[in-house]
């Protein structure tokens, strides 16, 4: 299990492009894409020797999302890529975690699944076991 990116909650995807360029040196790496199934649009940000960035911003008002993001966003979740999810799953749930989110296609990895656990220490996770991204650039 290795961390694959960290989740950050933006009120603007547009914006956060802007400022992660210019305060932190990364780029685009991907289209913005739609999650239909957890109301957010999300961007891939990469800088050579750092892990990723996904940046997220809720596309309806009533989401944790939007919650989040209207109290000053932030970071949201680190992502872990495992060999199998549901295994990687199993084994997070024998340890402790809760899932809160079983697995189901995720648009910004090519509809591969991805599923979110809830950690001990309000640490909220995504968990993946592809490095596929839809749309790059």
């Amino acid at each position: 299990m290795v961390i694959d990116h960290v989740g950050v909650a933006v009120r603007s995807i547009e914006a956060g492009i802007e400022e992660w360029a210019r305060l932190f040196g990364y780029r685009q790496a991907t289209e913005v894409v739609v999650n239909t199934r957890q109301k957010v649009r999300v961007v891939f940000l990469e800088k050579a020797g750092s892990l990723p960035v996904k940046l997220i911003e809720a596309t309806e008002a009533t989401t944790p999302v939007a919650a989040f993001a209207r109290r000053g966003g932030g970071v949201h979740h680190l992502c872990f890529r495992v060999d199998e999810l549901r295994r990687g799953l199993a084994g997070l749930e024998a340890a402790g975690a809760r899932v809160i989110v079983p697995p189901q296609p995720g648009e910004a990895f090519e509809n591969e699944e991805i599923a979110f656990v809830f950690a001990s220490q309000g640490l909220n996770v995504e968990v993946i076991d592809t490095d596929k991204r839809a749309r790059r650039i």
